[in-house]
């Protein structure tokens, strides 16, 4: 882990980086949520898989809805490609890039055997899921097999009490509870020095209501980063609620301000995280 002095070094790199652009890779962040619509994921093949990073985007149903909320599409593609570019440039892990220098990132159903060849699945708005029996089995399968899974953007008691009812299926809490993950754990720690949970409101929200960061009014004015350990007791699940980490990677070229306040401290807790579930 890099001493404090290294961090800060790195913090002020990744602020010149994130402002001036990739300049060296020549690569595209994507403004005003990317390229492409969730109605056209780019799932993954078995090609796709060499041994480098891909970032893996979980594909599920929804079976309710939640304000603000497009399932498992929301902040697709945008999150996925800027943040891989931003991984590459700011730790050594070796990301995987399509022929035109973009990062390649994949959407992967939860009952595809490809998940096994994730090391990290990333999902968001999970508060609208609904678990097939298959989906179940494979997600069981892949945490207790070595594999980290990260939901992101989902808010209020209403989406908690959902996602935690369902999750509860895939690994069940009387032998996998789900616990409040306190500021000092290593995952906040791995590359950067992260001394506080950050809440990111989704820049539409943040614009209507003057910079505000709680989507749901008091119901999500605290934010809640809670996780599952294995029987090692390696974090193998993170749950960041109330607040849209991923939304400080889609939307960094969309507005200056909303960069300034959440961007460099979004990138810093996903290379945390990243870091964290590739090296436990």
């Amino acid at each position: 882990m890099l001493d404090m002095s290294g961090r800060r070094l790195l913090l002020v790199a990744a602020l010149v980086i994130l402002t001036f652009g990739s300049v060296a890779y020549a690569q595209r962040i994507f403004v005003g949520g990317g390229r492409g619509a969730a109605s056209r994921p780019r799932f993954a093949t078995a090609a796709d898989f060499d041994g480098s990073f891909i970032y893996c985007r979980g594909f599920f149903r929804s079976v309710r809805r939640e304000p603000s909320g497009s399932g498992w599409g929301t902040d697709y593609p945008g999150a996925d490609n800027n943040f891989s570019i931003r991984l590459a440039e700011l730790t050594r892990v070796p990301v995987k890039w399509e022929p035109d220098r973009q990062p390649v990132h994949v959407v992967v159903r939860l009952s595809d055997p490809l998940l096994f060849n994730c090391p990290v699945l990333v999902m968001e708005d999970v508060g609208t899921i609904g678990f097939s029996e298959d989906e179940v089995v494979n997600l069981r399968n892949y945490l207790l097999k070595g594999g980290f899974l990260w939901v992101d953007d989902f808010w209020g008691t209403p989406a908690w009490d959902w996602w935690s009812r369902e999750f509860s299926r895939v690994l069940p809490p009387g032998e996998f509870p789900i616990a409040d993950i306190p500021i000092s754990h290593p995952i906040m720690h791995s590359v950067y020095d992260v001394k506080e949970f950050l809440q990111v409101a989704n820049i539409g929200f943040w614009r209507r209501s003057g910079g505000q960061t709680s989507e749901r009014g008091p119901d999500s004015d605290q934010v809640h980063y809670r996780g599952v350990e294995d029987s090692r007791g390696r974090l193998i699940v993170l749950m960041t609620h109330n607040t849209d980490v991923s939304d400080a990677w889609e939307r960094e070229g969309d507005n200056e301000d909303f960069f300034d306040l959440f961007s460099p401290r979004g990138y810093a807790i996903g290379v945390n995280i990243i870091v964290y579930a590739l090296t436990r």
